[in-house]
Parts: C-alpha cells; sequence; structure tokens
C-alpha cells in the first residue's frame, strides 16, 4: 500500500523534471502539515529541490555536465500563481520568448495577473508580476493568450513567414481555431495573422 509520500512522489514523478509545484497542488492527498513534512523528506533525499520557501521542482539535468538546471522560470510563475490563486499571462517580450519568436530574454520577467504588483526571486532572476485590470485579462488564458501578448510586443512589421511557421507548428488545431474566434474583431493585422496560422497546409 502506497504511503502519502509515496502518493505525492509518484504525482510529482509523473510530472516530470522542470515541473514547479508547491504544498497546494496536493492538497486532495492529504493535510498541509504533512504535505511540508512529506516535501521537506524528499528535499533532503535530494529527490526534489526547495527553489524559495513553499515552491520546489524536480530539476533538470544537464546531461553533458551533469549538473542541475537553473529552475524554470515561467513554471515557477505557473505555480506561483495556482498557489495563490491568480491568473496571469506572460507579457510581451516574455511571451514572445516562450513561443520561440525570440531568443532573447528580456532583462525584465513580467507577468500580467488579476492579483496584486508583486516580484518574487527565483534563483537569479526576479519575476515581476503587474496587475491588470480585469477588462484587460478577460479571455486572455493558455497560449491563445501567449499569441496575442507575442503579437502585440512584435509589430505588424516585424511578423513574417518565420513567425507564422513557428506559430503553426506550437498550436493544436483546436488552438488555431480559438485563436482566429478570438482575434475576428480585435485588431486587423493580429486577425489577418490569425488566418495565416490556421490555413491548413497540404
Amino acid at each position: 500500500m502506497q504511503t502519502m509520500q509515496d502518493q505525492i512522489f509518484a504525482r510529482i514523478d509523473r510530472l516530470g523534471p522542470g515541473k514547479a509545484f508547491s504544498a497546494k497542488d496536493f492538497l486532495d492527498i492529504a493535510t498541509r502539515g504533512s504535505i511540508d513534512v512529506a516535501l521537506g523528506g524528499l528535499t533532503r533525499k535530494g529527490t526534489i529541490r526547495r527553489i524559495r520557501r513553499g515552491l520546489y521542482d524536480m530539476p533538470k539535468v544537464n546531461p553533458a555536465l551533469g549538473g542541475k538546471l537553473s529552475p524554470d522560470i515561467d513554471e515557477a510563475a505557473q505555480a506561483i500563481a495556482r498557489r495563490q490563486r491568480w491568473k496571469i499571462v506572460p507579457e510581451g517580450a516574455w511571451a514572445a520568448n516562450l513561443l520561440g519568436l525570440s531568443t532573447q530574454v528580456p532583462s525584465k520577467i513580467i507577468y500580467l495577473t488579476d492579483g496584486p504588483n508583486n516580484e518574487v526571486q527565483i534563483g537569479r532572476r526576479s519575476i515581476h508580476f503587474k496587475h491588470a485590470r480585469p477588462k484587460a485579462m478577460a479571455g486572455l488564458e493558455g497560449k491563445f493568450a501567449l499569441v496575442v501578448q507575442a503579437l502585440r510586443h512584435l509589430g505588424k512589421e516585424n511578423v513574417g513567414t518565420r513567425e507564422i511557421e513557428t506559430l503553426r507548428t506550437k498550436l493544436s488545431p483546436q488552438e488555431k481555431r480559438r485563436l482566429l474566434r478570438d482575434t475576428r474583431f480585435g485588431v486587423d493585422w493580429i486577425y489577418d495573422v490569425a488566418k495565416k496560422i490556421a490555413e491548413t497546409r497540404a
């Protein structure tokens, strides 16, 4: 029979390396105190890593160097948002980087949120949560929100064939349909890009 710690580890193991999580992600398994004890034990064993108070990950390892990689910033931000019950959307330059439209990591990593303004240190980087009006957050979620934020950041003149092909490979058919539907009554050029992304290739 699985112990409570076994159940927690099994879920972490299913998430895979690089995923971040907090005690609140396991409240369906045990009480908060028991979860904290279990996570503390897994941390001492080196199975998981504590990346800041109340936040953990199963670190990825670089096969060539044999060392642990730095925490995944987006994973950490998503785990913080789940814990705080915030809705978040990567802003502009960071959204473009996450989608592979830009190789440049912005000096300031910003997430729009329906929560308060906040800054959280993760390793050597800081995550800035920037409060946005409910209207600005309405309908923004998942991959769709990332695409809209990235396109706004790049601007019409900087979205060409390479960017469209990149987005076409990143989005599922369902996400393409959602993008097309939800940009229809927005900015004309973003809707034009959405139509090109959604085109079916022979």
